[in-house]
């Protein structure tokens, strides 16, 4: 059976071994608990999951278990009854009855309350639920499909998770190995995504140097796939040549691989330089950017600057720019650059 893996980039061992359970498991209706740090990218495994399946005509209904406050979570899973609730003024289906005839994702389940985790095992034992402030029981036909960041084991052993709902979920076990051992899918993932921010930004390809891809083969990837993304897209910015070296990388993998960071001598700007020039509009079509493009790339560059000049100060790189703390402290969080 060939599998349908679109948006799984990758073709390393430790991969591999995922593909081969996902293909024996995707045809059943096994319950699959899908672990792994966070970052990995769970919810494309799951979505794979169930686009292989035979649900994979019904629907898909994701659900984060640990964004939604406990006092919401069971009316979004269970639905709710008309006046179940102050506010409730109709009646409303849960996302299992959405997830009808096809899978229900549960995101997160480690975060979820116990009292909650009760009526998930009903739902996985009876195959039925009952809406809040409801006297009747629906029966639901759904594959429940769940992932978690956390050691659930651990979770039982503390109390912090039911050890009857753990082996409910724990049929099919699918872990996600972390970026760091997954070898050449690192330069893969980050060839495709350096592809996929140039076309979004509308600039020239970017392509990495030898000793670029030796470093991003050395770094331990703490925040995995989500976190090379991140970086791929700062180099589409921030990245002025057409080829990414060691000095475009941010300062953190140097010192995680232990190397002292490198800058370009070009990229020294005075602070105040003897002649002053308005950047033009041929600047702009010189790099290939629209007008917004062009203004968050100099404005990328400034809060950059200013931030190693201030020796990472907030309050001084503020200043420098001429902006509140918490305006700069936005802006660089926007282009991770804390």
């Amino acid at each position: 059976m060939s599998l349908n893996l679109d948006g799984i980039i990758g073709n390393s061992p430790a991969l591999a071994k995922v593909f081969k359970v996902l293909g024996k498991v995707a045809p059943t209706d096994s319950t699959v608990l899908v672990t792994g740090e966070s970052g990995t990218g769970k919810e494309l495994l799951v979505r794979a999951l169930h686009r292989n399946s035979a649900r994979c005509g019904m629907p898909f209904v994701p659900i984060n278990c640990g964004a939604i406050p406990r006092e919401l979570l069971e009316s979004e899973l269970f639905g709710h009854e008309k006046g179940a609730f102050t506010h409730a003024i109709r009646s409303r289906p849960g996302r299992f009855e959405l997830a009808d005839g096809g899978t229900i994702f549960l995101d997160e389940i480690g975060e979820m309350d116990l009292s909650l985790q009760v009526k998930i095992l009903r739902a996985l034992q009876e195959k039925e639920i009952e809406r809040g402030g409801g006297t009747s029981i629906k029966k639901v036909d759904v594959r429940v499909v769940a992932a978690t960041n956390r050691d659930l084991e651990g979770e039982v052993a503390s109390g912090r998770f039911r050890e009857d709902l753990f082996y409910r979920l724990n049929v099919i076990p699918l872990k996600l190995p972390p970026l760091r051992s997954r070898g050449m899918d690192i330069l893969l993932l980050a060839e495709h995504f350096l592809n996929r921010h140039c076309g979004s930004k509308a600039r020239k390809p970017l392509t990495l140097s030898e000793k670029a891809r030796e470093m991003l083969l050395t770094y331990s990837w703490p925040g995995n796939v989500r976190e090379l993304e991140n970086f791929m897209e700062r180099l589409t910015i921030l990245c002025d040549e057409c080829e990414v070296q060691p000095e475009d990388l941010p300062e953190k993998i140097f010192t995680d691989i232990g190397e002292k960071p490198l800058r370009r001598e070009e990229k020294v700007v005075p602070m105040r330089p003897a002649g002053f020039a308005w950047p033009s509009l041929k600047d702009m079509q010189d790099k290939d950017l629209k007008l917004k493009e062009f203004l968050e790339a100099i404005e990328g560059r400034l809060l950059a600057e200013a931030l190693e000049q201030a020796e990472g100060v907030k309050n001084k790189a503020a200043e420098l720019v001429g902006i509140k703390r918490t305006t700069l402290i936005e802006k660089l969080k926007k282009r991770d650059l804390l």
